[in-house]
């Protein structure tokens, strides 16, 4: 257990485990499956590698995603949503539908979005 905290409202215990510019888009990544760092980097380009790298970590130790480690030379390390990680899937779906009708109505259009795996049901 954590060291009890005062919280205001709950939202706040959860944007804790789940804020921020990046741990959603790693959280909807790992939905699709399993994945290692260098596929979730490919995923996301604009994230440099030491925020990916403290962002799992984080995600993590929250609980909410399990990193496997292979015993193998190379080593091999995956992470994965963990089964309290998969609880947060509606909460992920909602913000990506919140987002398609945020960009159709700012932009008129899905074209600012990226082609990738997350996007092929807008197409």
């Amino acid at each position: 257990m954590k060291q009890q905290k005062k919280y205001n409202i709950s939202v706040e215990a959860t944007l804790e485990v789940i804020g921020g510019k990046w741990k959603c888009v790693i959280l909807c990544h790992l939905t699709h499956g399993k994945k290692r760092t260098s596929e979730l980097k490919r995923l996301m380009p604009d994230i440099t590698q030491k925020m990916l790298t403290q962002q799992l970590r984080e995600l993590e130790e929250d609980g909410v995603i399990n990193r496997i480690v292979y015993n193998q030379v190379p080593p091999k390390v995956e992470y994965e949503l963990s089964e309290y990680g998969w609880s947060l899937k509606g909460i992920l779906d909602s913000l990506c539908a919140w987002g398609e009708k945020h960009i159709a109505k700012v932009y008129g259009s899905m074209d600012v979005l990226e082609e990738n795996v997350l996007n092929e049901h807008l197409k």
